[in-house]
């Protein structure tokens, strides 16, 4: 089975810059969907942005859409989330997840997942 590595995350400004990167373990086939889900205190956990691993399509939740960035390095066999203008709201874990089947925004369909890595965007 898949196994999926984060890092890079960290305490930063609110207006700052950071990126994250995934790492897998096992080369991702052309049908599957790499994404990023995060999670706050409280609150369950979401979509953020996701890539085809094949064709690099991309998609991305409203929250996000223009100050977030997905992209994936087939040669690396990683996928980074490069996220600009953060804000409070951004603070969360962020899982790297992988779906054998495809796109799809809804965790429970994700087949693996990270460890996760904490973003937290403060004064």
């Amino acid at each position: 089975q898949a196994q999926l590595v984060e890092s890079g995350g960290r305490k930063v400004q609110p207006g700052d810059s950071l990126r994250i990167s995934c790492a897998a373990y096992e080369r991702p086939y052309s049908s599957h969907f790499m994404s990023w889900f995060r999670q706050a205190p409280g609150k369950e956990r979401e979509f953020v942005a996701g890539i085809r691993w094949g064709t690099g399509l991309t998609y991305y939740s409203d929250d996000v859409k223009g100050r977030f960035t997905i992209s994936r390095a087939k040669a690396e066999k990683t996928v980074d989330l490069q996220m600009d203008r953060l804000k409070p709201d951004d603070t969360a874990v962020y899982y790297c997840a992988l779906n054998y089947n495809g796109l799809s925004y809804t965790s429970r369909d994700f087949d693996v997942w990270g460890q996760g890595t904490q973003v937290t965007v403060s004064s």
